[in-house]
């Protein structure tokens, strides 16, 4: 088996050994009688390259990158089974623009109507 077959050989088994359901759901957290199940969204990407070349030698090479994001909780309790998200600063900073935008649209309607003044 060539350098760059074993390389991705080893990068797949350790993608495999990573992608598991209890990296996306995570130990489950009890407290006052409830148990709260963290949801978690995870990605990544990888490439891997290289030669077997009796000319130019042998070389190889992999590289790759991810993020872990916290999307939500499974929360079991004495009102039952639910899932919340959680809001994350994207989906916050998405709102606040929202809102600034109605807010400025309404402001300019009421201008050009005549109903507020400039400020």
């Amino acid at each position: 088996m060539s350098n760059v077959e074993q390389l991705l050989k080893n990068t797949v088994e350790e993608l495999d050994r990573l992608l598991n359901a209890k990296n996306v759901l995570g130990d489950p957290i009890e407290k006052n009688g409830s148990t709260i199940i963290p949801i978690v969204s995870y990605g990544f990407g990888f490439g891997a390259g290289g030669t077997d070349s009796p000319k130019s030698g042998n070389g190889g090479g992999t590289g790759g990158g991810g993020g872990i994001k916290p999307i939500g909780a499974i929360i079991l309790d004495e009102k039952g089974a639910r899932v919340e998200a959680i809001k994350g600063a994207m989906s916050g900073l998405t709102e606040v623009l929202g809102d600034a935008a109605a807010h400025a649209l309404e402001a300019q309607s009421k201008r050009a109507n005549g109903n507020e003044k400039e400020t």
